[in-house]
C-alpha cells in the first residue's frame, strides 16, 4: 500500500477536471486532490500547495503546459509531472520529455491505466500509456550525431536504440549479432549509467540526450 499522497489537476476544461477529481478522490492513497484551470494559476498555487504529483495538460490557452511544467520544475525540480493530452502527437512529447515530465497518458484512457500511471510515476519510475509508447516506437529514427554526454559507449547506444523500438532482448541479439546474454548485460549497463528504472525511462533518456528523433 502506498503512502497517502496530493495530486494537481491542471487543465482549461472544467467538466474534464472536476469528473478526474472525483475519480481520484475515490482512491484510498489519495489524501488531497485540487485544481488549477491554467499555467499562471498552477505557478500561483504552488505558493502555498505542493503536489507530490501533477496532471498537466499539454494544450492550454495561454500559457501551455509545456511552458508551465519548465516554469515549475525550475522552481521546485522534484514535483513529478504527468503530461496529459487527447491526441497522441509526438512533436508534444518530445517537447514535454525535454520540459522535464516523468508520465504521459491519453485522456481518454480508462481508470485502470490512470491508477497504473500514477503508481508508476509516484513510485518514481517513468510512464507512456501503451498508445503512447507504441506511436513513439514506430517513428522514431536514430540520430547521426554524438551524444550530448558521451555517457553510453557507441555498442551501448546502439542497444538503446532497438530498445526504444520496442524490441526484445533476444530480437536485438539477432539484429545486431551478439548473444542475448551481451545484450542483457548491456541493456543492465545502460539502465545504471542513465538511472533509468524502466522502458519508459530508457525511451525519455535517448529523446532527451539526442540518440533518437521521434
Amino acid at each position: 500500500m502506498m503512502n497517502p499522497f496530493s495530486v494537481c489537476i491542471v487543465d482549461d476544461h472544467k467538466l474534464f477536471r472536476e469528473g478526474l477529481s472525483i475519480l481520484l478522490e475515490s482512491l484510498p492513497y489519495i489524501k488531497n486532490v485540487q485544481e488549477a484551470s491554467d499555467g499562471y494559476m498552477f505557478l500561483e498555487l504552488l505558493n502555498t500547495f505542493k503536489p507530490d504529483l501533477i496532471f498537466m495538460d499539454i494544450g492550454m490557452p495561454g500559457m501551455d503546459g509545456i511552458e508551465t511544467t519548465i516554469q515549475a520544475l525550475e522552481k521546485y525540480p522534484d514535483l513529478k509531472i504527468i503530461a496529459l493530452s487527447m491526441y497522441a502527437d509526438e512533436d508534444y512529447y518530445t517537447r514535454m520529455i525535454n520540459a522535464g515530465a516523468r508520465g504521459f497518458i491519453l485522456k481518454n484512457s480508462g481508470m485502470k491505466q490512470v491508477e497504473e500511471c500514477l503508481e508508476n510515476v509516484i513510485s518514481g519510475f517513468n510512464y507512456f500509456s501503451p498508445e503512447i509508447l507504441s506511436g513513439i516506437t514506430r517513428n522514431l529514427t536514430k540520430k547521426k550525431r554524438p551524444l550530448k554526454s558521451g555517457l553510453l559507449s557507441e555498442r551501448e547506444e546502439e542497444v538503446l536504440y532497438h530498445i526504444c523500438q520496442g524490441l526484445s532482448n533476444h530480437e536485438i541479439a539477432e539484429n545486431i549479432g551478439i548473444s542475448k546474454r551481451t545484450v542483457d548485460k548491456h541493456r543492465e549497463n545502460i539502465l545504471l549509467k542513465t538511472e533509468s528504472k524502466n522502458t519508459a525511462g530508457l525511451v525519455m533518456y535517448a529523446i532527451r540526450n539526442g540518440i533518437v528523433d521521434v
